[in-house]
């Protein structure tokens, strides 16, 4: 399991404790540092049943900046993907893998669930 977080992200604190706190291991990886792979990105769009708009961190400033909003769209996958990579500050957070699915942002029910259930 990975965990791709921002280390001053409160989401990303609460979710980090609830692992710890769950006994629940997790590869923690900062996203200013690395992003998440193709293959990952693709593992999170399924799990969210295609919908690419998931994976953005919407409440952010770079997101709004840039106006994604208005272009997420007509963009392919492979663009999202693209565009993701090479800003982590773009990606909701955390952002966790888990064996062939995942969750963004923390819900804690949604992680009992996934996680515990």
């Amino acid at each position: 399991m990975k965990i791709y977080v921002h280390l001053n992200c409160s989401s990303c604190k609460k979710a980090l404790k609830w692992l710890e706190a769950n006994e629940i291991s997790a590869e923690q990886i900062n996203l200013l540092e690395a992003t998440p792979t193709k293959e990952e990105f693709e593992q999170m769009t399924e799990a969210y049943d295609g919908n690419l708009k998931k994976l953005f961190n919407t409440s952010g400033q770079l997101y709004r900046s840039m106006g994604i909003k208005d272009k997420v769209a007509g963009m392919s996958e492979k663009e999202v993907y693209e565009l993701l990579g090479s800003e982590g500050m773009l990606v909701k957070r955390p952002f966790l893998l888990t064996a062939g699915s995942g969750l963004v942002g923390f819900k804690e029910a949604d992680w009992v669930s996934a996680l515990k259930g």
